[in-house]
């Protein structure tokens, strides 16, 4: 390999992420792509970015509490950004707080599988995921 190859493989680093879904009715199985979490270990990064579809929303459940669910996405945020707006979490660190968000719920945004890649821009991934996976 040359230098200039491993120099840019070595600015890159691990990263994981989620897709958040809005389940309206679980008991049909039907979600809307709604948000994405990322972690990044190696920079102490975790970051949700959200986008709300609600035509698509109201399409699979017109009696969807839009306004419960804009609430839980911004929580989602505020879990990521930590300080105050992360509530009881506002003390832990970045993979604690990612790890809480992806684990499993029953509740209306819940995470997708978690995924994994490289990037030497995590916040710059999680706008280009959010673009290719949820708008």
């Amino acid at each position: 390999m040359s230098e200039r190859h491993d120099r840019h493989v070595s600015d890159r680093h691990v990263y994981e992420y989620a897709v958040l879904r809005v389940v309206p009715r679980v008991e049909r199985g039907e979600f809307v792509n709604a948000g994405v979490l990322v972690y990044c270990r190696p920079l102490a990064f975790v970051a949700a970015r959200t986008h709300l579809d609600e035509t698509r929303l109201l399409a699979l459940d017109s009696d969807v509490d839009l306004e419960g669910v804009r609430a839980a996405l911004r929580a989602v945020e505020g879990v990521c950004a930590g300080g105050d707006a992360a509530g009881q979490a506002a003390h832990d660190d970045a993979g604690r707080r990612f790890r809480w968000l992806i684990a499993p719920r029953s509740t209306i945004v819940q995470p997708g599988p978690v995924h994994t890649g490289l990037t030497a821009d995590p916040a710059a991934e999680a706008e280009r995921l959010l673009e290719v996976l949820v708008r």
